[in-house]
């Protein structure tokens, strides 16, 4: 009996511990609308994580973008936003990786999908990451950078005119050529102030 008490008692301080680890609505949703372009801000859709840890709609949106809070569980602050049209594809990517599927795992299954037909992918689209790094003192976020995709199912090289291998920051170059994620990367000069 004793040690069914204890085990209780246990779980009760866990579960306070955590949630005081996941941050406020109100700040996820300012800081992962910091992924998203400026014209899109005021109506986008904002995903994030309730007090449990569990993924969750923080705020509805009316316009083309999503955001995506920071993990909490993860050290590194990184939020990111994409077009609509994407939110299949990446809730799909979410649950086999809950299923606890490995990257590889995620991109055969997705390649097989999409091209069967079962997961529609848009032909173009984009996504946005942020990462920047929390003042402890202020909680706000520092040292903003934002780089890009533009997702272009299947493109190549050849049918793009893009290298396939990484270039210097501010070039764009193709990633994942020929497949369902192929995407262009642009990764700006970090040297560049961002404006928020």
């Amino acid at each position: 009996m004793k040690r069914a008490v204890f085990i209780v008692l246990g779980i009760c301080l866990v579960l306070p511990s955590f949630s005081q680890d996941v941050p406020s609505a109100a700040w996820q949703i300012k800081t992962a609308l910091m992924a998203v372009p400026q014209d899109y801000k005021e109506g986008a859709k904002v995903y994030g994580y309730d007090t449990s840890g569990n993924f969750v709609t923080l705020r509805e949106g009316n316009n083309d973008y999503i955001a995506i809070a920071s993990d909490p569980k993860k050290e590194t602050f990184s939020t990111a936003a994409y077009h609509k049209d994407l939110d299949g594809f990446m809730a799909r990517g979410r649950q086999l990786k809950q299923e606890g599927k490995a990257f590889q795992e995620i991109f055969d299954i997705r390649e097989q999908e999409v091209k069967s037909g079962k997961l529609k992918m848009p032909d173009k689209t984009t996504l946005c990451v942020f990462t920047g790094e929390v003042n402890a003192k202020t909680n706000a976020i520092e040292n903003g950078y934002v780089r890009y995709v533009f997702y272009v199912p299947f493109a190549t090289g050849e049918s793009t005119g893009l290298p396939t291998t990484p270039t210097p920051p501010g070039h764009a170059w193709l990633m994942n050529p020929g497949t369902h994620r192929a995407h262009i990367m642009i990764t700006p000069p970090k040297s560049e102030k961002l404006k928020q």
